[in-house]
């Protein structure tokens, strides 16, 4: 897919790519990392697979930056390409992260993260929430200096594509790369009935992620000057 798109940068959130479907591994994201990735951001997940802190002392693996000091792994990172400079911030909504242990008494609002953060030339922002209205605004608050925000979490793509008056592209959420079919990823059966025989589709084990059709979740963003000047929809993987 990079070669097809002649990426130059390739950003990938990857939370959830553990074999359980929940958290990373260090295995998972040097596999991705070997393959052309660049960078690998997280969300409320990241710290959920036994060997996470492992996975987040990556220096090209982030999480959430607006977190208090004493939580495993960073929040930002610098890229160059080219000559040019990439910051690159991951950031959360409070809800998103409302359940996390690891995380727990230790959550900042995002933008007090952004206003606080070392951004250098072109920015991009992997905002992991539940809101889309928080993405929405958000982007508005940093549009003109950050050259995207990209909506993660939901792991439904979003089919609106945005570029602000300052140049700033906006997708409420990107979306998954997973099996098509299921409950963001996994099986649905035991969710079904938990909800039908309980009313708590959450009582059962959580079932293993589902065999199937992969569907992709992904963007393409043109930027030139720190500005995207085309944003589109990548839905196919690259033909043979």
């Amino acid at each position: 897919m990079r070669e097809q798109h002649q990426a130059d940068l390739v950003i990938v959130n990857a939370e959830n790519c553990a074999p359980s479907g929940l958290g990373q591994t260090t295995k998972q994201v040097e596999a991705l990392l070997d393959t052309g990735v660049d960078l690998v951001t997280g969300g409320n997940h990241s710290w959920d697979s036994p060997d996470s802190v492992d996975a987040l002392a990556n220096p090209k693996v982030i999480r959430p930056l607006n977190l208090c000091e004493g939580v495993p792994g960073r929040g930002i990172a610098w890229l160059e390409h080219a000559g040019q400079t990439v910051t690159v911030l991951n950031l959360a909504d409070a809800c998103a992260m409302k359940s996390v242990r690891a995380t727990a008494g230790k959550f900042r609002p995002a933008y007090t993260a952004w206003h606080e953060a070392d951004r250098r030339g072109t920015v991009i922002v992997d905002y992991h929430g539940d809101h889309v209205l928080e993405k929405q605004i958000f982007a508005r608050a940093v549009d003109g200096q950050a050259a995207a925000v990209l909506g993660t979490h939901t792991h439904e793509a979003t089919s609106a594509l945005h570029i602000l008056p300052g140049g700033t592209a906006l997708v409420s959420d990107v979306g998954m790369n997973g099996p098509d079919g299921g409950v963001q990823g996994f099986a649905y059966d035991g969710f079904v009935t938990g909800l039908t025989t309980v009313g708590d589709p959450f009582a059962p084990p959580l079932p293993a992620p589902l065999d199937g059709p992969i569907v992709i979740g992904a963007v393409l963003l043109e930027i030139e000057g720190g500005r995207t000047t085309r944003i589109r929809r990548i839905t196919e993987w690259p033909s043979a």
